[in-house]
């Protein structure tokens, strides 16, 4: 289950390309706009870090999955939205400034919360408690290196040359689709002999929260009274989730490859989910609507 080459080198240097794009179709504007109506931002990181670790354990309940499957589940469930979050949250015409901002302070929070979830869910499914414990600033370093730099270079390329970040924006679009493509054909490659005993073990679960995740984003928004576009990029963040920290936690921390299982399957079925979501994004909101942003 371990990363192939293309994966581990070829993902963070596309995604590095792909968030100078998205920073090109961002202003200072957009970020200021999640700050003044924080709503978006509460509701996605309360639903991100609460309320998706509780689903968690109630569909391993319900499911009555094994222990290993069922800690490895609220992992999943516990961690925060990926990189590759934001790339989805473009393709779907979402809000990608607050997309950002939830992938940053959800990833920095469950520093914190991940630790304490994962200890629960030892405790309440196999007995066992360990001390996990994140590294903090090797986190915060692939944060400002994947998301926060590049954004803030496309951002400047925008201010300074508005023309070229317009003709940007499509080829960005595309490469991010062509890169998601190749993603799902390598995980899936890349689990061949294994994929359908472990669609059998954890097949189940992991798309109940995944679908669940994505539910909850477009419901809570809903609630909220957010837009469209914030509610997109809350279901988006809730679905695709940043699967190399739970695989770090179950293979490294917790040294249980069972118990990495959920991630694994969930790693290679939400980037087909995903596509689904940014379809449906992209057929209810009008491209003339990202010119009146959010």
């Amino acid at each position: 289950m371990e990363s192939s080459p293309l994966i581990s080198a070829g993902l963070p240097i596309a995604l590095f390309i792909i968030m100078i794009g998205i920073g090109m179709t961002l202003t200072i504007r957009d970020f200021r706009q999640v700050a003044v109506y924080p709503k978006g931002m509460i509701v996605g990181t309360v639903a991100q870090i609460l309320v998706m670790p509780l689903i968690a354990f109630m569909l391993a309940t319900l499911l009555a999955v094994p222990p290993a499957i069922a800690v490895g589940l609220v992992i999943i469930a516990a961690c925060p939205g990926g990189t590759t979050s934001n790339l989805f949250v473009l393709l779907s015409r979402g809000n990608i400034a607050l997309s950002i901002v939830l992938t940053v302070s959800a990833s920095l929070i469950t520093i914190l919360t991940l630790p304490l979830f994962t200890n629960i869910a030892l405790q309440h499914y196999m007995g066992t408690e360990e001390d996990i414990v994140l590294p903090v600033w090797k986190t915060i370093g692939m944060l400002v290196g994947i998301v926060l730099f590049p954004v803030a270079i496309g951002m400047v390329v925008r201010t300074r040359n508005p023309e070229v970040a317009r003709k940007a924006e499509s080829i960005v679009s595309i490469f991010g689709g062509i890169v998601l493509a190749v993603l799902i054909v390598a995980l899936v490659y890349g689990v061949r002999d294994q994929i359908w005993e472990l669609l059998k073990q954890a097949g189940p679960a992991t798309i109940l929260l995944n679908v669940a995740g994505i539910g909850l984003g477009l419901a809570a928004g809903r609630l909220a009274g957010l837009t469209q576009r914030e509610s997109l990029a809350v279901a988006v963040e809730l679905g695709v989730k940043n699967g190399t920290i739970a695989l770090m936690v179950t293979l490294t921390l917790l040294e249980s490859s069972a118990m990495s299982i959920p991630a694994a399957v969930y790693g290679v079925l939400m980037f087909p989910i995903g596509f689904v979501l940014a379809m449906y994004g992209r057929s209810i909101i009008p491209i003339s609507t990202l010119q009146s942003k959010p």
